[in-house]
């Protein structure tokens, strides 16, 4: 149980796989989807992976994968599905156009967000969680995966790009406006 403890506090999202279990590569594609990086432990190419599993078992994940921990914390059984449903959503938002932008309409630092792609001819698609009837859980689903804060989410080409300070330093340097168009956001 220390070593899953351990490994699971290692990085901000933490997924027990087995590399031959569907849900597991589901799980895994998801977080890739996002733009997360997960660190993976592949439970059936460890070769303390039994004892693992068996640890997991013990904190009540069953079956024992796919097990996922965001910030050191399990993502608890119950109200799983509904996180996998909303994070799942969030994926599939953020796919749908070159730019997405996750927002709230009383955010002063996503209006000044909207505002750059704006006056650099982009036109994201725009989702205002205070004015979305789902939008509280997928604020969580953001969070969860480790937005803090959760708003402006900033999706380019389908990868979370950061921070907002991250986008700022991005255009800054030059370089937001060649990664939107290789997203297929500009053309010029």
């Amino acid at each position: 149980m220390d070593r899953v403890t351990k490994l699971a506090s290692q990085k901000a999202v933490v997924i027990f796989s087995k590399s031959t279990c569907s849900m597991s590569h589901a799980i895994k594609r998801l977080f890739y989807e996002l733009g997360v990086s997960p660190a993976i432990h592949e439970l059936d190419e460890d070769p303390r992976g039994r004892e693992m599993e068996r640890a997991l078992l013990g904190l009540g994940f069953s079956p024992s994968v796919p097990a996922v921990f965001i910030g050191g914390r399990v993502l608890s059984r119950r109200g799983a599905k509904l996180k996998f449903v909303q994070m799942d959503r969030v994926a599939k938002l953020a796919s749908q156009k070159a730019v997405v932008i996750f927002s709230k309409s009383t955010c002063c630092m996503s209006h000044a967000i909207k505002r750059l792609f704006y006056e650099l001819g982009v036109s994201p698609a725009i989702h205002e969680l205070d004015e979305d009837p789902r939008g509280r859980e997928m604020e969580r689903a953001l969070q969860g995966l480790g937005f803090s804060p959760s708003v402006p989410a900033v999706f380019i080409g389908g990868r979370f790009i950061d921070s907002t300070n991250t986008i700022m330093s991005l255009h800054l340097k030059g370089s937001l406006v060649p990664m939107l168009k290789e997203a297929g956001a500009m053309w010029l």
